[in-house]
């Protein structure tokens, strides 16, 4: 068998992606509707704080547990990086705030929906991961992240160049652009390192 029949970790993994989903649907819908209030950082932080107290069950239960569905290290690599991925949206979603950008670019809007689509990804695959039946499906999602994750470096690069290009611009407002931009790419780097992860424990496992 690829996994034991300890299925706890999966249950847990589960409800830490969804919360990690809701955070990704609110990040898109805060740069969508440029909605960067003191209400929705605070739901932000509330959903990041979730997804600590999340990450030290998970944790706890994996000091607790004698048998595991597979390397004990993986699975505190996994709990770290949905962790990471949590951490960053919050982070961002604060700094909007913090800027008082009052309309995303474009081009984060596009990293916004990247990141969801990533996330959404994830959960798919994590969720397939309790039966080596689906190795292929999880692999499929896995490289379905990996192209997201390029064509958030495409953005990132194409709207970095414009902003530091333009002879017009604010230079403070080319520094808080830049930042954002980075820092939304930066989640789509931590979801592809998730899904490297996912890789790794199925040719550990196969």
């Amino acid at each position: 068998m690829f996994m034991p029949k300890e299925m706890k970790f999966f249950d847990l993994f589960d409800k830490q992606m969804l919360n990690l989903l809701e955070g990704a649907e609110l990040f898109n819908k805060m740069l969508c509707g440029g909605d960067f209030t003191r209400d929705n950082v605070d739901k932000m932080h509330a959903i990041e704080h979730r997804g600590d107290e999340m990450t030290h069950i998970i944790l706890n239960t994996l000091n607790e547990s004698f048998i595991t569905p597979f390397d004990r290290e993986d699975i505190m690599m996994l709990a770290n990086k949905m962790d990471d991925i949590i951490d960053g949206l919050y982070a961002i979603a604060n700094r909007f705030y913090i800027y008082k950008i009052e309309k995303a670019s474009e081009e984060s809007k596009k990293l916004a929906d990247i990141t969801r689509n990533s996330v959404l990804a994830l959960q798919k695959a994590i969720s397939l991961m309790r039966s080596n039946k689906n190795m292929r499906e999880v692999l499929k999602h896995c490289i379905e992240i990996n192209r997201l994750e390029n064509m958030a470096d495409e953005i990132r690069d194409e709207a970095i160049s414009r902003i530091l290009n333009d002879p017009n611009a604010n230079p403070i407002t080319v520094i808080k652009q830049k930042e954002l931009l980075e820092m939304a790419e930066a989640i789509t780097d931590t979801c592809e390192h998730l899904a490297n992860i996912l890789e790794s424990i199925l040719v550990k496992n196969n």
